[in-house]
């Protein structure tokens, strides 16, 4: 079950034009929003937020913009039966969207941490890092190339080697007492759930810095974790590099501050 520009369907298949740019040259926008107590106007589903990045991009590509009515009406019609809904906008405007379960294993990857490959090569950097396009292959494989090396995520670079995200969600690194998280400039997708955790960390009255994640930086870290809006918080116990491993606190207290704020 799914929906597409103004309908519900029943199936798995969708129909496509053989010359829609879309399917030619990924030429969409998406976004994935986890819906809670199957509500979009629930604070930490930020259904207002997920719509505005889309927009921006839709904007940004000269697109024409979709019909907002008929998104919350494609999205209500989902919520009975699935948690996480992805809306995909096509430059005519078109919306597909469609829902799928929570990962059956998200509790114990957010309780004990998961393992992160390194995906240390100049193949795996996103294109248009800003906009979250249907163009994304290169997290895509980076995260293929991540499974066959044991790990659950891949965590991409620059043309430097710093730091930048992984393949599904934003970076967050302890240390001095406050959290890092790579800047927006760094060319980095900016994720919901990290302004998000941004502007409510720093309403708790705590620290938050914006700033490259260089080789002196990473070795700091105590503890590190990725988000995002249907994950939330998953640490970062062990980080396989070329050079070395890199092992961090998955039980660190300070994690703890990020998974107060899905407790809304």
């Amino acid at each position: 079950m799914f929906w597409y520009n103004g309908q519900l369907i029943q199936g798995n298949s969708l129909e496509l034009a053989i010359n829609d740019p879309g399917l030619l040259y990924g030429a969409t926008v998406f976004t994935t929003l986890r819906v809670y107590n199957q509500s979009l106007a629930h604070p930490l589903t930020n259904w207002r937020g997920h719509c505005d990045r889309l927009v921006s991009s839709i904007q940004a590509f000269g697109w024409q913009l979709p019909d907002q009515q008929r998104l919350e009406q494609g999205a209500e019609a989902l919520l009975p039966s699935f948690p996480v809904v992805r809306i995909t906008i096509f430059p005519d405007g078109r919306e597909w969207i469609t829902g799928r379960y929570l990962p059956g294993d998200l509790t114990q990857r957010q309780q004990q941490g998961i393992i992160a490959w390194l995906a240390d090569t100049p193949e795996l950097l996103r294109s248009l890092p800003a906009h979250k396009t249907g163009n994304y292959l290169t997290a895509w494989l980076a995260l293929q190339q991540a499974r066959q090396q044991g790990a659950s995520e891949a965590i991409l670079v620059d043309a430097t080697g710093n730091w930048l995200e992984t393949s599904t969600g934003n970076l967050w690194g302890w240390q001095d007492g406050c959290w890092w998280t790579p800047a927006l400039a760094t060319g980095i997708l900016p994720g919901i759930a990290r302004s998000q955790l941004i502007s409510w960390l720093q309403q708790q009255g705590l620290v938050v810095q914006e700033a490259a994640w260089n080789q002196e930086r990473l070795l700091g870290f105590k503890a590190i974790a990725y988000t995002n809006s249907v994950v939330e918080v998953i640490p970062i116990h062990t980080v396989l590099t070329p050079q070395q491993t890199l092992t961090y606190e998955s039980s660190h207290p300070s994690l703890e501050q990020l998974r107060s704020f899905f407790r809304f």
